[in-house]
């Protein structure tokens, strides 16, 4: 609603008149493939999931990381950084999310930490030249790509530092949440009664916080949700390592705790014959997606139309299928149409032009020498309110022409600009941060509260690493 409403009022305020309509429809064309690859994502992987693929990947990633939630939050921020080398965050974001989120499930734990540190990760992993940003502040400023990117490399080992560390305490916050949850069982060895008493409702429906439902175990005292070791494999002194060894066999063998949610062993969707058919499928459309051979949108929707008619041969199951997965496409679809109006008025009304000639008249004068330390400043919130492209192309140009006269080259310009894109990558604006939220079931909302002061502090960090090795100076 904030998405359409607000803009349309100060467009027609700014003397949009009847042409507003015509500024949205213009941007909501450049929003449709984007919205396509959305929706197909979200029905490809929900099928993918309904029909079992990831169940074998849930257990093995539990075998490695354990029950330890500290271990699993970790995980997720390596393998998101991991994964963001190839520079694309939707592809990121999908591999993350396929990977973890059957896994958070399983352990009870919160979505919005998957969201949350997947997004740190790739936000900074995002000034690789590859990536995007990097390539549009030197291509703005007539740079080498390398000549930007190469000096601000102690700041991007800085950035990922500090998001390890967020990541840790992160699930540290996890571990003693859990650990609330049944106090009384702390130390304990749970018995087959109390792992598959509990039940689990897929942690969504509070916006993307995992549930705290309870069973009854034999005795009558109240378990966690899923009965996980998760939350019974810690001593009172925080050690898991005992009691998840006496419940290891548990996990393998008793599939209780999953059951009545999307990971239920039973679940009518499975397709176990067809697992290597879905895997060959999956890969297929991994490799398509890092090769660029062909746009994105076309790689999910025959993706998703071939693994519908051999895992769901028959129309009534198909359509079943889509109505499961409606209620995340209808939201996330909708949130893309809404961001065109938003960035139609901007641009079509002058607004971003407008913003950029105002914040270079209010600088004063005898700030100019810090120039490119007030662009680091100001690219946190500017590229959260506008795109990468209008921020680049429309902004960082008169900033840069304006500290030219300060004695502040383009290269520190350029460099200082791209570190507020830990904190643009949150921006409703970025069509990967709708599909991660999507995916995982998140409320962007949730999100938000959870990610952007943490990714302000890494941009903060990474400029100010930046000038200290030099690559951000005063002129």
């Amino acid at each position: 609603m904030a998405l359409i409403i607000v803009p349309t009022v100060f467009g027609l305020f700014a003397g949009a008149g009847l042409g507003i309509g015509d500024m949205v429809l213009e941007s909501m064309k450049s929003m449709t493939s984007t919205a396509a690859l959305l929706m197909f994502a979200i029905i490809y992987f929900g099928l993918m999931i309904d029909v079992g693929l990831f169940d074998p990947l849930v257990k093995f990633i539990l075998r490695k990381l354990g029950n330890d939630p500290a271990k699993v939050v970790l995980g997720t921020a390596i393998l998101a950084a991991a994964v963001s080398l190839d520079g694309d965050g939707s592809t990121t974001f999908i591999l993350t999310t396929a990977a973890m989120l059957p896994v958070y499930l399983r352990l009870k734990m919160s979505p919005v930490v998957l969201t949350c540190v997947a997004g740190l990760a790739n936000g900074t992993m995002n000034i690789l030249p590859w990536g995007g940003p990097t390539a549009r502040a030197a291509t703005a400023l007539h740079l080498d790509v390398n000549d930007v990117f190469a000096p601000m490399i102690p700041s991007l080992i800085a950035g990922l530092v500090v998001v390890f560390g967020f990541a840790w305490l992160l699930g540290l916050q996890e571990r003693n949440r859990l650990r609330a949850t049944a106090p009384e069982i702390w130390g304990m060895p749970l018995t087959a009664e109390q792992f598959t008493a509990g039940k689990f409702d897929g942690g969504t429906s509070d916006g993307g916080t995992a549930a705290s439902s309870a069973g009854t175990g034999r005795s009558g005292s109240r378990t966690p949700g899923t009965g996980s070791p998760a939350v019974g494999g810690y001593s009172p002194e925080g050690s898991s390592v005992a009691v998840l060894e006496r419940t290891e066999t548990l996990v393998e063998e008793q599939d209780g705790g999953l059951a009545d949610t999307a990971l239920d062993p039973n679940r009518s969707t499975l397709r176990p014959k067809l697992v290597w058919f879905n895997l060959v499928l999956t890969v297929a459309v991994m490799v398509m997606l890092v090769a660029d051979l062909v746009p994105l949108p076309f790689v999910f929707m025959v993706g998703s139309a071939i693994a519908l008619v051999v895992n769901f041969p028959n129309v009534k199951e198909q359509g079943a299928q889509l109505v499961a997965h409606s209620s995340s496409i209808v939201a996330v679809v909708s949130m893309v149409m809404a961001a065109a109006v938003l960035t139609g008025v901007l641009t079509g009304t002058g607004m971003v032009e407008a913003m950029s000639g105002w914040l270079v008249q209010i600088i004063p004068t005898e700030m100019g020498p810090f120039l490119a330390v007030i662009t680091g400043v100001l690219s946190i919130p500017m590229t959260f309110f506008m795109s990468n492209d209008a921020f680049y192309f429309g902004v960082l140009p008169v900033l840069s022409e304006t500290a030219a006269h300060y004695g502040v080259s383009a290269a520190e310009m350029a460099r200082a600009s791209i570190t507020g894109q830990p904190f643009h990558l949150q921006s409703p604006l970025v069509p990967a941060i709708l599909l991660l939220v999507s995916l995982a079931k998140v409320d962007l909302g949730d999100h938000h509260k959870k990610v952007l002061w943490r990714t302000a502090v890494i941009s903060l960090v990474m400029l100010g690493v930046g000038m200290l090795t030099g690559a951000i100076g005063i002129g």
